[in-house]
Parts: C-alpha cells; sequence; structure tokens
C-alpha cells in the first residue's frame, strides 16, 4: 500500500514551521482552526495568529490591511466560504490592488462528504482563476501541499490554494521541487495525455494503468498551478499523443478544463472533459460513494480517454 500523508496536516506543520522563521507570516482563522490546522500557530505562537471568528468577510478585510503593514497574512476557512462570501473583498481589496495576501481553502471539493453541498466547493477555482493577479495552485498530495506552502509564503502576490480533507495517497516525494507555474509529467505516453490536478491525479494514474494493460499508452500530468498556466509546456504535452483528457474534482465549466482548452485554442487538438457535470455536491456517509456518484472515478477515465483517442487527427 502507497504512504499517505494529509494535506491539512501538512499545511499547518508546514506554516508553524514558516511563522517560526518569519515573524511576519500570519494567520487568521474564522473559527475553524482545529480543522484548518491553524490551530498549531494559535497553540505556539499566538501573537501570530488572529482567531476572526465566523466573519470571513471581515477577516479578508484585516488580511488586507495586514499586508500593507509588511505582513505575510495567511487567510484560512472552508474553500467554500473563502471563496462565496469574500468575493468582494478578494476582488476589491486584495486583488486589485494585487496584495501579499494568501488564501488557503480547506476542505475542498467534495473532500467535507457529510455535510453536502453548502460545505462543498466544485466552482472555487473557476471563481479564483477568474480574478487578475490571482494565482491558483492545487496541489496533488500531501507532500506537495508542503512544498507549495513553502512556494506560496515566498511569492509576492495573492495566491488561492485548495486542500483537500481526506488523506492523499503519496504521488510526489518528500524531496521533490515545487515551482509555481510549471506542470509536472508523473508518467509518459504516446496515445492521449490526461491534465489532472488534486485528488484526481492519483486517479488518472490508476486509469492509466489499466489502459495500458488494454495497450493504450497514456501520459499523465500534474497540473498543481492552473493559473497561470504554462501554455506552452501544455501544448507541447499535449501535441506529443494528439489527444487531450482534462479531470478534475471541480465542474466541467471554469476549472481545469477550461484552462487546458484555452491554452490549446488554436490548436488541432481533440479535448474532452472529465469533471462534475454543472451541479451542486451532495452529503454521504463516506467520500468515495460520492466520486463515483459523480464519475470522478479511474473506470470513467478510461472510458473517456478511450472516447477522446477516437477524435485524433489521422
Amino acid at each position: 500500500m502507497k504512504s499517505q500523508h494529509n494535506p491539512r496536516e501538512e499545511y499547518g506543520k508546514t506554516l508553524l514551521s514558516l511563522c517560526r522563521n518569519n515573524r511576519n507570516i500570519v494567520a487568521l482563522d474564522a473559527d475553524l482552526c482545529r480543522s484548518t490546522m491553524t490551530c498549531k500557530i494559535e497553540d505556539e505562537l499566538p501573537e501570530q495568529y488572529f482567531e476572526m471568528g465566523i466573519g470571513e468577510q471581515n477577516m479578508m478585510s484585516v488580511a488586507a490591511g495586514l499586508s500593507l503593514t509588511g505582513k505575510i497574512p495567511f487567510v484560512n476557512s472552508f474553500a467554500v466560504f473563502l471563496t462565496s462570501r469574500t468575493f468582494d473583498q478578494v476582488r476589491q481589496a486584495i486583488c486589485n490592488a494585487s496584495l501579499n495576501v494568501k488564501i488557503i481553502g480547506s476542505s475542498a471539493g467534495l473532500s467535507d462528504f457529510g455535510d453536502g453541498s453548502s460545505h462543498q466547493t466544485v466552482e472555487d477555482i473557476a471563481i479564483m482563476r477568474a480574478l487578475p493577479n490571482m494565482t491558483v495552485v492545487v496541489p496533488c498530495d500531501g507532500l506537495q501541499t508542503a512544498r507549495a506552502t513553502e512556494a506560496i509564503a515566498a511569492y509576492t502576490g495573492p495566491v488561492y490554494m485548495r486542500t483537500s480533507r481526506n488523506d492523499l495517497s503519496d504521488i510526489t516525494g518528500e524531496s521533490d521541487a515545487f515551482e509555481i507555474g510549471r506542470v509536472y509529467p508523473v508518467r509518459e505516453g504516446k496515445d492521449v495525455t490526461i491534465f489532472a490536478c488534486g485528488i484526481m491525479v492519483e486517479r488518472a494514474l490508476k486509469a492509466a494503468e489499466i489502459l495500458g494493460l488494454e495497450g493504450v499508452s497514456a501520459s499523465v500530468v500534474n497540473v498543481s498551478t492552473v493559473k497561470p498556466l504554462d501554455r506552452a509546456e501544455i501544448v507541447r504535452l499535449a501535441a506529443v499523443t494528439g489527444a487531450v483528457l482534462t479531470v478534475e474534482e471541480h465542474s466541467i465549466v471554469g476549472g481545469l478544463g477550461s484552462a487546458i482548452a484555452e491554452a490549446l485554442r488554436n490548436e488541432k487538438i481533440p479535448v474532452e472533459f472529465l469533471g462534475i457535470q454543472d451541479q451542486f455536491g451532495c452529503s454521504s456517509n463516506e467520500s468515495e460513494p460520492l466520486y463515483e456518484y459523480y464519475g470522478l472515478t479511474s473506470g470513467a477515465i478510461v472510458l473517456k480517454a478511450k472516447e477522446v483517442i477516437k477524435h485524433k487527427s489521422k
């Protein structure tokens, strides 16, 4: 069995380490610190922690103000609250001025399976990607979440990072570097290129294994930065196979699939999308039945990959 790490835990540990080494880094939370893991900062470095209560809009405005004093605010809550309740503050106070605020959306996608659509966000990438000056990061596992946290702390400007609530199998290694704006091929193939982000990278790799047993060679690319997207590299990787499938735990409207399609708009390469079909989430006692319900499985990826291959230019 592959080793696993929890993205929330890795984020909390990494942020605490960053706070120890840089007193300008501060954490803000909206009454969810035991879920977002900023409780680690509250417990050890209370002077670098701000508990804002259930007042997300105010929290975002305070973060903007703190950034103007030289602080590096990490704003924390469930992804659905940070991208919907606070949109006006993020747009007007942070992105418009390109302030150095880091927005960390915890329990993203369907990972908060028990709380249903009110707590699940399947549109957050689209919302944040549309904002000028915003960088959007979607790590594929816990270890990459840790490296991404270090990278966005060193980066100047607004960043949104979405993280999963649940344990994830390791795709990356402890020593693997993370660079904002890069995409990371994790498997080579010649018949179809599968671009995936977040938890779907592991499922894409499993699908590629199944396809390989059936004589289909699939490459898998971890798109851990959705914005800015390395268009030249996307075009190059797509051209290797001449067929593209995008895979995401997000609506097919405005997310990774849309970003890849925009990058390939001048290329004669067929693109298919696998994601949530323009609908909200729903509650479940476990996460896996939700992924099956929305078609976010390795089996579904296999079928979609075969479908797009049929549309390749001869």
